[in-house]
């Protein structure tokens, strides 16, 4: 029986994982859920999954929860506050934690579950976008084990030879779907609305994680986290649109091979895995069918529509500070697209403005040092977005 710590549980990532743990309640025990503020959702997983802890960063909601807790007889506690997503992540009665918070938020408590030598599912791709070296320095102290739950990543962990080692590989290829805008004429985009572009055809996300994908930052990202995950150099990273989503990624070798991991684009498959490994469970995902599917396709991701892949090339291959800069503007400027307040084309604009400005800082060489930068460059974010303004 292991336990687990679940960190975004109301999230869509949290979601898939708690259906995947109820399908084995002989394997699994959930130790702590924790959420920002949704209450509501958080108390309805609370009476069905009996946590020991229950975390909400907002004081007010955890309040709420407290109080309806209580009321109806359950034993879970609840805490609050920013500190403690990161003391259930770190305690030792939990074994496994699912780092699914979304966007820089996630840095600490990821970082905390690191350094207790945990065993990680990474789902934050911002924590290690954004504190590279600080997280693999966390993970190699603390003795962590790192299992990769995008399902990117993780199609590439299933690829890679199974003692870890690199030699034989030739290069890395992450696919994408393309997102909603595809094959859209780059003159229609700025009209694009915070409805269309959170409409992926493919999978279901949480809001920010879809724009990102309808810009291809979400693609730019997980090549940085490749680089980090997978200690792979930036010129043996590559991306190819495969609109279908059925091919998650591609391990190419030096002899000519590629191996390819397939599946319904659903993320319960890589969290199953990543549960379960090096076992295997069910996942609750339906099976491919490929005669159904009938093709599969591939082409070339176009930077000059969606330069936001662009720029993350340019800040993997910047390193230092640059990797750090990028997200956090591009956290701004998505926030303030599906408010409405910027248009979808201006994202790219304030992303390469703030790259441009502070890219060439000094590399963070320790947590506080990263929350300063991060900081630092969303002020900057800030006045960009103040300009394009809509």
């Amino acid at each position: 029986m292991k336990r687990i710590t679940i960190l975004g549980a109301t999230g869509s990532v949290g979601e898939s994982t708690l259906d995947v743990v109820a399908r084995h309640p002989d394997r699994f025990e959930v130790f702590a859920l924790t959420a920002r503020r949704s209450h509501e959702r958080l108390l309805e997983q609370c009476l069905a999954h009996r946590p020991a802890y229950a975390v909400l960063s907002e004081p007010a909601a955890a309040a709420v929860l407290r109080a309806a807790l209580a009321a109806r007889g359950s034993r879970t506690e609840v805490l609050d506050g920013p500190e403690a997503a990161a003391q259930v992540a770190a305690a030792s009665e939990t074994d496994l934690v699912m780092a699914a918070i979304v966007g820089a938020a996630g840095l600490e408590p990821t970082l905390a579950a690191a350094r207790a030598g945990k065993t990680l599912l990474l789902a934050n791709k911002e924590a290690i976008v954004m504190a590279g070296p600080v997280f693999l320095a966390a993970v190699r102290e603390g003795g962590a084990r790192v299992l990769p739950i995008d399902s990117e990543h993780n199609a590439v962990f299933q690829c890679l030879p199974p003692d870890g080692g690199r030699e034989g590989v030739r290069r890395i290829v992450l696919t994408a779907s393309g997102g909603p805008f595809r094959a859209m004429d780059a003159a229609r985009m700025a009209e694009v609305t915070p409805e269309q572009a959170v409409a992926h055809p493919n999978w279901t996300m949480g809001r920010k994680i879809s724009v990102d994908s309808a810009t291809m930052m979400n693609k730019g990202l997980e090549l940085i986290e490749a680089h980090f995950l997978f200690d792979m150099p930036a010129d043996r990273l590559d991306v190819v649109i495969h609109p279908q989503s059925l091919v998650h990624s591609m391990v190419e070798y030096v002899d000519g091979s590629i191996l390819a991991q397939l599946g319904n684009p659903d993320m319960r498959t890589p969290i199953a895995h990543a549960l379960a490994w090096p076992q295997r469970i069910a996942s609750g995902v339906s099976l491919l069918d490929l005669a159904m599917h009938g093709r599969l396709d591939f082409e070339r991701p176009d930077t000059v529509r969606f330069p936001c892949l662009r720029l993350a090339r340019e800040a993997l291959a910047a390193g230092a500070a640059a990797p750090c800069v990028l997200n956090a503007a591009n956290e701004m400027a998505v926030e303030a697209f599906l408010e409405r307040r910027i248009r979808f084309t201006d994202i790219a604009r304030v992303n390469e403005a703030v790259l441009d400005a502070l890219g060439a800082s000094p590399a963070p060489l320790d947590t506080s040092e990263v929350i300063a930068l991060d900081a630092r460059a969303r002020i900057h974010a800030g006045a960009r977005l103040a300009e394009h303004a809509a």
